[in-house]
């Protein structure tokens, strides 16, 4: 008991200032932007400062902390499962699949499948494929080998890039351009029911993971570690990857690509706060969510009216801080 005082204690630190950093999210990041904001007429339904606050502005900064907390707690997950410090939804091919599943959509024109539009369900299929496919590849008999899985990720994602490629290759050039802006990551809202829906389903599935924490720290130090101390690994392997897939392969469909959240925010996270997940997960989802939804703030209005890809902001604000990251540990990133 008095060693789950100090983590209980730290566990309340950290969701008082991730719950206070999301709500001044949500009430100034709205009011930056391009166009100037009357919030008096906002509020009185008077366009067009209604639209552009509540259909444009705000479901997009929703869309950009639902989004980077998830990405930045399924790169938690999946570096504690496959414990190797460089693994994310992009190494393991989950997030190569849905882009792949989205272009091929694009380059066939398929605007719509079963009803729902056709990126989105091309993409969140793609992630699917992608999932399984690496792990029938590293399923031994009753074991699944982590090695092997990363391979396999590197693998998958190396093919669905060629993919990719040839696609552009012999698309027209119109589907080509959106192609690519859609690679670029955006956190465009183009149809607020399925934010709320998508988003829901993020928030459960990383609670679930949440409730799990204990057997994450099991995992993490090892299969027979944890098994020896009555966790069944293979079904928590399963079970965890499918998990944070679901995650990765869900907002993948609704925002593109967009890298370096779900590797460098966990990392920075677990230096700070230790490798424990009961407070990683949520110390993660909060910083994850601050994070892009910053980067987005910051994607539509440092060019404006110019829009920057928010994939192209993340990447150019993580690689320099990973790079220092790694130059200034000189020991190992997996604690």
């Amino acid at each position: 008991m008095p060693t789950e005082a100090p983590e209980r204690q730290r566990l309340l630190r950290v969701v008082a200032y991730g719950v206070a950093a999301v709500a001044g999210c949500l009430m100034l990041l709205p009011l930056v932007g391009p166009t100037d904001l009357d919030l008096v007429r906002a509020f009185q339904r008077l366009q067009p400062d209604a639209e552009i606050l509540f259909h444009l502005r705000l479901p997009r900064v929703v869309l950009g902390l639902v989004a980077g907390g998830g990405l930045a707690v399924a790169g938690s997950l999946f570096q504690a499962l496959v414990r190797d410090a460089l693994a994310d939804p992009y190494v393991l091919g989950v997030a190569g699949g849905a882009a792949a599943g989205a272009v091929i959509a694009i380059a066939c024109g398929w605007a719509e499948l079963a009803g729902y539009p056709g990126i989105s369900v091309a993409a969140f299929l793609g992630a699917g494929l992608a999932l399984l496919l690496v792990l029938g590849i590293a399923t031994q008999g009753d074991r699944i080998s982590s090695f092997t899985l990363l391979l396999a990720g590197i693998t998958v994602n190396s093919f669905c890039a060629a993919l990719i490629l040839f696609l552009h290759s012999i698309a027209e050039a119109s589907r080509t351009f959106a192609a690519m802006r859609w690679l670029m990551g955006s956190l465009e809202v183009l149809d607020i029911q399925r934010l709320w829906w998508s988003s829901s389903i993020v928030l459960a599935t990383v609670g679930y993971l949440w409730r799990h924490a204990r057997q994450w720290n099991l995992l993490a130090v090892g299969s027979e570690w944890a098994e020896a101390r009555g966790v069944p690994s293979r079904r928590l392997l399963i079970t965890g990857f499918v998990a944070a897939s679901l995650i990765t392969g869900l907002l993948t469909s609704l925002t593109g690509p967009i890298a370096f959240v779900g590797l460098m925010v966990p990392h920075a996270l677990r230096l700070r706060l230790g490798a424990d997940h009961r407070v990683l997960i949520p110390a993660c989802f909060f910083a994850g969510a601050v994070f892009l939804a910053v980067s987005d703030t910051l994607a539509r209005t440092v060019l404006a009216p110019v829009e920057i890809p928010v994939g192209v902001v993340t990447a150019m604000m993580g690689a320099p801080y990973f790079i220092w990251l790694l130059r200034s540990r000189k020991r190992s990133l997996w604690l």
